[in-house]
């Protein structure tokens, strides 16, 4: 039993691992948040020097944003749009004969449809239920790239005021900057 109790113990000094990705971002980019929380957070991040924050999405390692699911992959979609694909290539040319051109008439291919296919919407892929729309206190640090939640806190405000708006970013920042150098949070 004392074992157990200076195990549990021990488990509970230790922090939380951080994930390694996180401490490669250096420049973030941030969404548009309810209650103008990105503008605290900014504020933040800059004058605390935890990350740049770039008004240039293209420039940003990462992406903070305080809702997650269809909305947010939308936004990434207009903000980081996927490379055009290459164009098809050129159907060969078949060589002709002076005996078919008289009596040749021009070929125009013609796309096959079925009555399926127009039935068929672009977006084929399975509809999410339960995004996280509306998270009020949730904000989360998204790799550009790699699409990765790589940190995640819930931090709600008491009010919507901007003094209580400051002091939530500052306990973000704050729990964000602890996380990055290893430090262990006093409250939980």
């Amino acid at each position: 039993m004392k074992l157990f109790c200076a195990l549990t113990l021990l488990a509970a000094s230790v922090p939380a691992a951080v994930n390694p990705q996180l401490k490669q971002v250096t420049t973030v980019y941030i969404l548009a948040m309810s209650g103008g929380m990105d503008q605290y957070l900014a504020n933040r991040l800059t004058t605390m020097g935890v990350f740049q924050v770039v008004t240039d999405p293209q420039k940003a390692d990462a992406i903070i944003t305080d809702r997650l699911g269809e909305p947010f992959e939308a936004k990434l979609k207009e903000l980081y749009p996927p490379p055009a694909p290459p164009p098809p290539p050129a159907p060969p040319v078949p060589a002709k004969d002076a005996k078919d051109d008289k009596d040749s008439k021009p070929v125009v291919p013609v796309e096959k449809t079925s009555k399926d296919d127009k039935d068929k919407t672009e977006d084929s892929g399975a509809r999410r239920v339960g995004s996280f729309n509306h998270g009020r206190g949730n904000i989360f640090v998204v790799d550009r790239k790699s699409k990765n939640v790589l940190w995640s806190v819930y931090e709600r405000s008491k009010d919507s005021t901007p003094g209580e708006l400051s002091k939530t970013a500052e306990r973000v920042v704050k729990r964000l900057r602890d996380d990055l150098t290893d430090k262990k949070q006093a409250t939980n």
